[in-house]
């Protein structure tokens, strides 16, 4: 995979106004009634510029917003990079993470080609500095982050590489901000990995593709193993589901199973949980074709499948002692005349029938087999991932994923891992009225329900297959992306769900079966 731009991310012991730096950022509250310690002696040496700045009313440091000022001898960095924390009482993990990534897209913007940040230091003993270094680190990988792999003229004129350091002249501080930010970088890099994946049209990123992706994943790590069924081998372990929405294309489908295998022997005693994402590398809706405008966008309907992968990534590397297999079922859902139908009734894996009623309500088709194939697999906890329904963008607007489960401490359990990590839930029901909905008069089950609810519905048909096993299911279709970029990333693929997932698997380190 091309590096889509190269992050060097390290601590270094050194003056806030000694470092040499293109770009030195630090923070600033709206609510501050004077500046820190550390603007203080900045603005001292920049003879009052930032104070200036400030009294002119062009720098309020609300969140999302910067100002730079130029440097003269008096301190090391080329530039200052005042970045808005917003009001201080408010501020959260979030509020460090979108800083640094408000401050590493600038920096990109401006071609630098180092930068040092100083954004803890606004925040006092407020946050713990290990959990805010990791947030830290996760934004600048978020707020770097360039889709350009198939530009072949650099236009945009962006350097290759940008080195960043998290600097602070106290040793003790330094060492609590090293083990949050080693954590940081792993998952900021499985994040932009994600990234990359998803971004890729689908005339690239085949089924098959993703299958030797998630296969180099393994060869790279002696932590994981991945086995991948073909289309015949589905066809002899009876997966309908993803059968049948891959019928339609020359790109057949995979089946993939990436199997994480913990250090020690205390993963004996901990939970197995499976990951599931779907992956259809470009869903045009089949024989229920969707309309041409922004079908575009189809080629994202991979990312929760892709999510799966790049957390995958990010636990063979932070090796947990738990137990985790990452299920990514993958098809293309194209017309033709080999397609499935609405009509057509199909023999899922888990052995329950379904009636298609809607061959664009695809991925519940391909989830089902996946999530019965973890059951068998005698998986403790089942989460799946998956840009699923329109309705749940309706829902919830593009803030947030809509949460459904089958038991409350799950739920519970990854809403305190989207608090921590920044990727925002929230909980919806996929209770019995919703299953009832879903019943078929000449099957077990249809793949869509009445006009209203489309989010709980899908749940509820999913939650059929998960059977006694405690089951969450992650709908991101309002998350999946970035319409147009802000003030913290570019445009393109979010990989939203890699931090989640990656954040609550390693708290599941201290949790017995």
């Amino acid at each position: 995979m091309k590096n889509i731009i190269n992050i060097e991310l390290r601590t270094q012991k050194v003056d806030f106004s000694k470092c040499k730096t293109d770009i030195l950022a630090a923070g600033l509250f709206s609510d501050a009634g004077e500046l820190d310690k550390l603007n203080k002696e900045l603005n001292k040496k920049l003879d009052g510029a930032i104070d200036r700045l400030i009294k002119l009313g062009d720098f309020k440091g609300k969140e999302g917003t910067n100002a730079i000022i130029y440097s003269n001898n008096e301190i090391g960095a080329k530039r200052i990079l005042l970045v808005g924390l917003g009001e201080k009482k408010k501020s959260t993990l979030d509020t460090a993470r979108n800083a640094a990534a408000n401050a590493a897209k600038t920096s990109v913007e401006l071609k630098a080609k180092t930068m040092s940040l100083a954004l803890h230091n606004a925040f006092g003993g407020r946050l713990d500095l290990s959990a805010m270094a990791r947030a830290l680190g996760e934004g600048i990988y978020f707020g770097s982050y360039r889709y350009d792999e198939f530009i072949t003229e650099n236009e945009n004129g962006r350097l290759d590489s940008l080195k960043v350091s998290l600097i602070d002249p106290d040793s003790t501080k330094l060492k609590k901000l090293q083990k949050g930010l080693s954590i940081g970088i792993v998952i900021g890099k499985a994040q932009s990995y994600a990234r990359t994946l998803a971004n890729r049209p689908a005339n690239v990123a085949t089924p098959a593709v993703l299958a030797a992706a998630a296969k180099e994943l393994a060869r790279g790590s002696k932590r994981l193993s991945c086995t991948v069924f073909d289309e015949k081998q589905m066809a002899a372990k009876r997966m309908g589901g993803v059968l049948a929405v891959g019928s339609g294309s020359q790109n057949k489908p995979r089946f993939i199973i990436l199997k994480y295998n913990p250090p020690g022997k205390a993963a004996n005693k901990l939970p197995t949980v499976a990951l599931v994402g779907k992956a259809i590398t470009f869903d045009s809706g089949g024989i229920s074709i969707k309309p041409s405008a922004n079908m575009e966008e189809m080629k994202l309907d991979k990312t929760g499948g892709i999510a799966v992968l790049g957390t995958m990534k990010a636990i063979a590397e932070l090796a947990p002692p738990v137990n985790v297999y990452g299920i990514v079922p993958s098809a293309e859902n194209m017309p033709s005349g080999t397609s499935y139908r609405p009509g057509d009734i199909i023999n899922t894996f888990s052995g329950k029938t379904v009636e298609v009623q809607n061959t664009d309500a695809e991925g519940r088709m391909i989830l089902c087999d996946a999530i019965s194939y973890a059951v068998k697999q005698k998986c403790d906890i089942i989460i799946d991932i998956a840009t699923l329904t329109g309705a749940c963008v309706v829902a919830l607007g593009k803030y947030m994923a809509g949460l459904m489960g089958n038991d409350e401490t799950l739920i519970k359990d990854l809403q305190k891992a989207s608090d921590a990590c920044g990727e925002k839930v929230w909980p919806m029901p996929s209770s019995e009225e919703y299953a009832k909905e879903m019943k078929s008069k000449i099957a077990d089950l249809k793949n869509i329900g009445g006009r209203w609810g489309g989010a709980c519905t899908a749940a509820a048909f999913l939650k059929q297959f998960a059977g006694d096993t405690k089951w969450a299911h992650l709908d991101i279709a309002g998350v999946w992306n970035f319409e147009k970029a802000t003030e913290f990333t570019s445009e393109g693929a979010s990989a939203f769900g890699v931090r989640l997932l990656t954040t609550y698997v390693v708290g599941l380190k201290n949790k017995k079966k």
